[in-house]
């Protein structure tokens, strides 16, 4: 009969190392989130006091309910959803196509594709050429410039076709003995077989596009109609001492418009523009970690 060896010192204290390491790590990765939302729950002019650290001093829900009283903050939310959603799901389904189709060792054209996609990973066009490029396209000003340019990544199609390389040929095989087409075996076959995979690179997909900006400045910043929620956070956070132009009409008529101050706004934005990705996030992450793992790139 075996027994169990008896622990020693050694083992306890690496023991207390490792959960005093874990718990201080948990502690400063959550403090910022959590001093955030203590200041965007406290009434806007104590918080230029400072002080504040982990629950607010005088609390107040007036922060949100300014916000989220602005009808650019729904419309610009509006504009992030669709963007967000549009891009995964559409993006998600192409990129696997693509990999599925790029994988099969009977498509002739399947090295030069995959060079192709690769070599955008290293040579870029640039910024000016770009933007004149989707101007020509008529992509300028235009709801789809968010989603039509990055349907396929060069990096999420390596990872996926690594994956599907590594499934069974002869599921496969006996897919088209009997009588299978090659859109049926990838709809019913490869997508399901896939599900790891393809929720690694929809959560990279979801998370970019809810994130990004730096793309409605550059090709909608003209148009308010175009703006998300993520390009309204930065004109929160570049106001550093004023609010900004469509933020100031909407609260110029309340009268506690004093109790606004451009810190509160900042932390409530935050705060906003953060909880519904890290909503979803919990519901993929199970997929993650394997799904990364057996798409890893091995060639």
């Amino acid at each position: 009969m075996l027994r169990a060896k008896k622990r020693g010192w050694d083992d306890i204290l690496l023991d207390i190392f490792v959960y005093t390491f874990l718990i201080a790590l948990i502690i400063v990765t959550l403090y910022p989130f959590l001093n955030t939302f203590a200041i965007s729950l406290n009434e806007g002019r104590d918080s230029i006091k400072g002080g504040i650290y982990l629950w607010p001093r005088e609390f107040t829900t007036f922060n949100y309910e300014s916000l989220l009283t602005d009808p650019q903050i729904f419309h610009a939310a509006g504009v992030s959803v669709a963007r967000t959603v549009l891009t995964t799901v559409f993006g998600t389904f192409l990129t696997a196509m693509l990999a599925y189709v790029i994988s099969r060792k009977d498509f002739v054209l399947r090295k030069f594709i995959t060079f192709i996609y690769v070599l955008t990973m290293y040579v870029q066009g640039g910024l000016i050429p770009t933007y004149f490029l989707y101007q020509r396209l008529g992509l300028t000003n235009n709801f789809w410039v968010y989603v039509l340019p990055g349907l396929v990544a060069a990096f999420n199609l390596i990872i996926v076709r690594t994956y599907i390389n590594g499934l069974p040929e002869s599921l496969i095989e006996s897919a088209k003995i009997d009588g299978a087409s090659e859109f049926t075996i990838f709809l019913k076959i490869i997508m399901p077989l896939s599900k790891p995979v393809l929720a690694t690179i929809a959560i990279f997909t979801a998370v970019y596009h809810w994130s990004a900006w730096w793309d409605v400045f550059l090709y909608n910043s003209s148009n308010p109609a175009l703006s998300t929620l993520q390009y309204e956070l930065m004109k929160v956070l570049a106001s550093a001492n004023s609010m900004s132009g469509s933020m100031q009409q909407a609260l110029s008529n309340s009268a506690q418009a004093a109790q606004i101050t451009p810190r509160a706004i900042r932390a409530t934005m935050t705060i906003i523009v953060t909880v519904p990705i890290a909503i979803v996030y919990p519901f993929l992450q199970r997929y993650f970690v394997h799904g990364l793992t057996l798409g890893g790139v091995k060639e």
